[in-house]
């Protein structure tokens, strides 16, 4: 019968039928790629147009050198500063030092004027009572010469210094035993309140001096100020 006839040949396919697939690039790989892409250019577009440009081998290695020269340069500074802060710390140290011998010399020099004071008040009075006060005076023959120290006060009415002479008029032996008195040259003084006044003044040679006339005058061959003798030890 046609009915159960064969027409052809009958294939078996034991794991059933599969329809092939095909292996196209998936969309998404596309746009990635594509987005890659374009992000490139925008960054060499932005690096070309607006960002500095890039800097050759030779340009960097300048660069460096000079990056290096400025590292240097700021050590050296900072050294500088360093041993500047040392030296401003030593200076401070000794300013508080400096000033602390000020403060305790200028309390000596204060006590010392009030013992100057108080000697002025204790010493004999000049006799004569002039306008300058031979307060005391001592001389000594030293060698040919006159050796003196002579004290001087005056009261201080006045805020003007005394300004004048100081001269002595020595009176000794010379060499051959004679008597004789000679005039020193005078010395310049001046005299606010008191006056120290020491020193050696050379003589004739062979003089011997013996006692010593103190005049104070107000100037050279002046007006005398001031007289007192006294003998020389």
């Amino acid at each position: 019968m046609a009915l159960f006839r064969r027409g052809g040949p009958v294939v078996f396919e034991p794991y059933g039928y599969r329809k092939r697939r095909s292996w196209g690039i998936p969309r998404w790989l596309v746009l990635l790629l594509v987005g890659i892409a374009i992000g490139a250019g925008g960054l060499l577009y932005v690096q070309e147009e607006y960002l500095p440009a890039r800097l050759g081998p030779e340009e960097s290695q300048r660069l460096q050198a000079r990056v290096d020269e400025l590292g240097a340069e700021r050590d050296r500074l900072q050294s500088s500063l360093a041993d500047a802060t040392k030296q401003l710390q030593a200076s401070e140290v000794e300013t508080k030092r400096l000033s602390a011998e000020l403060s305790g010399a200028r309390e000596q020099v204060q006590k010392l004027q009030q013992d100057i004071v108080l000697f002025q008040d204790v010493l004999p009075p000049d006799p004569r009572d002039g306008a300058v006060d031979v307060r005391a005076a001592r001389f000594s023959n030293d060698n040919g010469r006159l050796a003196y120290h002579v004290l001087l006060t005056r009261e201080t009415k006045s805020a003007k210094p005394f300004r004048g002479v100081l001269q002595f008029v020595v009176s000794g032996a010379r060499a051959s035993g004679a008597n004789a008195t000679i005039t020193l040259d005078p010395l310049d003084v001046q005299l606010a309140s008191y006056e120290h006044l020491h020193g050696v003044l050379p003589l004739p040679e062979g003089f011997t001096a013996r006692q010593t006339t103190i005049r104070v005058l107000d100037g050279p061959n002046g007006r005398l100020q001031g007289m007192r003798v006294i003998n020389v030890r």
